[in-house]
C-alpha cells in the first residue's frame, strides 16, 4: 500500500467514526460529559492510542480533523482546568497497565476526574531526578511521605501524577517508581502558592503516610524515570504547542496589534514598529514549526525535539508581553486586580486581566515544564548531540549523593 493510499485510508477512517457518532450524538443538545464520553467509546479522544481506550490505532496529526469537525458540529472546547489529560492520557496509554488505562483514560477524557502533576519538590526542580519523596512497600499498598512543589491546579484535581524515590540504594536515575494518587485521600495536603498575579494557580502538596494501592502504580517498580521522560515530553509539547496560535488568531501577537492600533500616531513611532515586526516574524516562525511539528508527527509521543518549540514560547511571550505594556506606557501600570484568588483553570491566555496579567504571568513559561536552561540542555544534547555537561553522581547511589 502507498503512502498516499495509508493516509487517505486513514483519513477515511476518521471520517466514518466521526459520522457514526454524530449520527446519534448531537453536542448540541448532550451534556458535555456525556457527549465526550461517547466521542471516547467512539475512538475520537484520541486517535493515535489503541483500539477500546479511546483511540483508533493511528496517526496522531488525524486529531486536528477531529477537534475541526466536532467544533464545526458544535462541540464545547476542551475544559481549561483538564489541561493534563494530555499528560496524564499518553503515559497512562504508554505505560499503563490494562487494568490502569480501563480505570483512568475514560473519566479523565470526560472531565469527570481531573489531574495535576506531582514532579518538582523543593529540593529537585531542575534536577527532577534528584527527588526524594519516598514510597515504602507495605503489602498490596505503598506508603507515601514527602513533599512536592509547583503544582499547577492541584487544588481542583482528584489524581495526580506521583513520582516516588521506591529504593534509595540506586543511582537517582533508578529506583524512582511512578503512581496515580487520589488526591483527596488522608495525608494528602493541598496549600496554595501565591503568584506574582495574585492568584494561587501553584500549589505545594504534602504527604504524610499516604496509602496508594499498587494497582495504581504506572509502569514497572524501579520505572519511574523512563515513565516520567513520557509524561515531560508530552508536557513540553502542550506548553510549546499552545502559543503559536493558527493562521485567524496568532496567539498574544495579536493582542500587542490591538494595542498599536489604538495608540495615538505620535506614539507609533518607527522604532516601535521596527520591534512588533520582528516579534511578529518570531510568532509566525512559532505558529508555522508547531504546525510543520504536528504534520510530521508519526508516534503517539513526541521526542526531545518538543523542547524547541517550548523554549521558543517560553522566550516570546515574555518579550512580546513586555513590548506590549512598554505600548501602554503609564497605563500599564494600573487596571489589574492583585486580589488573592484561586483560578478554576489554567489562566495563561490573559483573558481576564489582558496583558497586564499575560505579563507577570510569562514569568512561569520559563520556568514550567522544565526551565529555558534546561531546554537548552536537552536541544545541545539529545538534538544536537553535544557533549553533555560533567555529571560527577550520575552512577552514584541516591542515598550517597551529597544534597542541602
Amino acid at each position: 500500500m502507498s503512502t498516499a493510499t495509508s493516509v487517505d485510508t486513514a483519513k477515511a477512517t476518521v471520517e466514518a467514526a466521526l459520522d457514526a457518532l454524530l449520527a446519534t450524538n448531537d453536542p448540541k443538545k448532550m451534556d458535555n460529559v456525556a457527549f465526550r464520553g461517547a466521542r471516547y467509546d467512539h475512538g475520537l479522544a484520541w486517535v493515535h492510542f489503541p483500539e477500546g481506550c479511546g483511540g483508533l490505532g493511528l496517526r496522531p496529526d488525524l486529531n486536528r480533523l477531529v477537534e475541526e469537525r466536532l467544533r464545526k458540529a458544535g462541540a464545547a472546547p476542551q475544559d481549561p482546568a483538564t489541561f493534563f489529560i494530555a499528560l496524564a492520557g499518553p503515559t497512562i496509554a504508554t505505560h499503563g497497565s490494562d487494568e490502569v488505562k480501563k480505570r483512568f483514560l475514560r473519566p479523565m477524557f470526560t472531565g469527570e476526574e481531573k489531574w495535576c502533576q506531582l514532579f518538582s519538590e523543593p529540593g529537585a526542580g531542575s534536577d527532577f531526578a534528584g527527588l526524594g519523596t519516598r514510597a515504602i512497600r507495605d503489602g498490596d499498598e505503598w506508603v507515601i511521605n514527602g513533599q512536592k512543589v509547583w503544582n499547577t491546579l492541584a487544588h481542583l484535581a482528584d489524581w495526580g501524577m506521583l513520582v516516588t524515590r521506591t529504593d534509595p540504594d540506586q543511582p537517582k536515575h533508578k529506583g524512582m517508581t511512578y503512581f496515580a494518587i487520589d488526591m483527596h485521600s488522608p495525608g494528602v495536603e493541598v496549600r496554595p502558592l501565591r503568584q506574582i498575579t495574585g492568584e494561587a494557580e501553584f500549589n505545594e502538596v504534602y504527604m504524610t503516610d499516604a496509602r496508594v494501592p499498587d494497582s495504581q502504580r504506572v509502569g514497572e517498580i524501579g520505572e519511574g524515570w523512563r515513565v516520567a521522560l513520557t509524561t515531560l515530553m508530552n508536557e513540553r509539547t502542550a506548553i510549546g504547542g499552545g502559543g503559536g496560535g493558527n493562521a485567524k488568531r496568532r496567539g498574544p501577537i495579536d493582542e500587542t496589534f490591538r494595542i498599536w492600533k489604538e495608540l495615538a500616531p505620535e506614539l507609533q513611532t518607527g522604532a516601535h514598529k521596527d520591534q512588533m515586526m520582528q516579534l511578529y516574524c518570531k510568532s509566525e516562525a512559532l505558529r508555522l514549526t508547531n504546525a510543520r511539528g504536528a504534520a510530521a508527527a508519526k508516534a503517539g509521543n513526541p521526542g526531545p525535539e518538543g523542547s524547541i518549540a517550548k523554549l521558543m514560547l517560553a522566550e516570546f511571550n515574555k518579550k512580546v508581553t513586555e513590548f506590549s505594556v512598554e505600548l501602554l506606557g503609564a497605563n500599564g501600570m494600573v487596571d489589574y486586580d492583585f486580589t488573592f484568588r484561586r483560578p478554576d483553570g489554567l489562566s495563561v491566555d490573559g483573558s481576564e486581566g489582558g496583558v497586564r496579567h499575560s505579563f507577570l504571568r510569562s514569568r512561569a513559561n520559563s520556568i514550567e515544564g522544565g526551565t529555558s536552561e534546561i531546554m537548552r540542555n536537552i536541544l545541545g544534547e539529545q538534538v544536537l548531540g553535544l557533549p553533555g555537561e560533567p555529571r560527577v553522581d550520575k552512577d552514584q547511589p541516591w542515598i550517597k549523593v551529597p544534597r542541602n
